[in-house]
């Protein structure tokens, strides 16, 4: 029996690119045919993925696995698969968050939940990686559904981090961290204002470092960018760092104080999990995947209001049996992530279709 994983774009360090590499390397170790198609992939990654061009029709006791989280042709060609189906929903984000900004993205997120609806009636199994997905999923009438956590190479984390990256941000500031693409749905203007509260009010020894991808969205990075210029804040206050090699991701997550979320739409976030990893205190915003990524990990707010939030950050970093206790509440998190049989899940439920 075959189980085959489709794949719209494959790209090297992609959550989902990764995810389908590793659920390959399993399926083939417990002796199955497994292969990724894709309908483009980055270059050197020949090997790893083959074009769907190339995708071999199935049998009906066969199994397909389309990874969800965009509109592309594969959808059509997914549904006149005579092969069981399954689906992985890795969420899309709401068109309104974008239609002011990325008319073209936002027609992308409206067409992507059209498809996504269409691929009800053909699933045998539906697959989210958080139960704020899987919701989703069951609201659109999908059958069978169950949470799938996203895949996590803990191994990854254990490289060592870059030291000069980390004597340059371990100073007298405050470091307030955000690991994110610079996206409208990541509401970077509120900690902007954050950060202004704090400097203005409470010290001026602080810093905002924002690390992720700000050319997905060029006119609301230029806005934010602008944004901050307009409250003053210089540029060793707020640094958009951009898309980072681990080493240095990692030197910036043990450099700062604490991680600052508030996102208003999140289908998993993965810096969460990051964040326990280096054992640094959480604030985020109660919203969408971000309860059931955190759990009792970290503090999740209602109220995104700059002085609230500013002075709450505060507290926790200069409150050490505070610190200590989020520090700790994140590590009970993180076992029940490592505690997981992701795989074996998989496997009893595709055999149970």
């Amino acid at each position: 029996m075959r189980i085959d994983q489709l794949v719209p774009a494959f790209h090297r360090g992609d959550a989902i690119g990764d995810e389908a590499f590793e659920l390959r390397s399993f399926l083939r170790g417990r002796g199955y045919d497994s292969e990724i198609y894709c309908l483009s992939r980055d270059r050197g990654l020949e090997g790893q993925a083959r074009l769907f061009g190339k995708f071999p029709m199935p049998g009906s006791a066969d199994i397909t696995i389309l990874h969800f989280a965009l509109p592309s042709p594969l959808t059509q060609a997914f549904i006149k698969l005579p092969s069981k189906k399954a689906i992985i929903y890795h969420n899309i984000t709401p068109a309104e968050f974008f239609k002011d900004l990325n008319p073209e993205m936002a027609r992308l997120s409206r067409l992507g939940r059209i498809e996504l609806a269409s691929l009800q009636p053909h699933v045998g199994l539906s697959l989210a990686d958080s139960e704020f997905n899987r919701l989703e999923l069951v609201e659109l009438g999908f059958r069978n559904t169950r949470v799938f956590p996203l895949f996590i190479d803990f191994a990854k984390y254990e490289k060592p981090a870059s030291r000069f990256v980390y004597d340059l941000f371990r100073d007298e500031r405050l470091n307030v961290l955000f690991v994110g693409r610079v996206a409208p749905n990541k509401r970077i203007e509120n900690l902007i204002k954050v950060v202004f509260y704090y400097k203005k009010y409470i010290s001026p020894l602080v810093r905002l470092i924002i690390v992720g991808k700000t050319d997905t969205f060029p006119a609301y990075y230029r806005s934010v960018a602008q944004m901050a210029d307009e409250f003053y804040l210089r540029p060793e206050e707020i640094q958009f760092i951009g898309h980072v090699p681990d080493e240095e991701m990692f030197a910036l997550y043990r450099a700062s104080d604490v991680f600052l979320s508030l996102s208003e739409h999140e289908g998993f976030c993965l810096p969460l999990v990051e964040s326990m990893i280096f054992e640094l205190p959480v604030v985020a915003l109660d919203s969408t995947a971000v309860p059931s990524t955190l759990g009792e990990a970290g503090i999740q707010i209602k109220d995104s209001r700059p002085d609230y939030v500013a002075e709450l950050i505060d507290i926790i970093a200069h409150n050490e049996r505070l610190k200590a206790k989020l520090i700790k509440s994140g590590q009970r998190e993180l076992k029940k992530f490592k505690a997981l049989r992701r795989e074996e899940l998989l496997l009893r439920e595709l055999s149970q279709f």
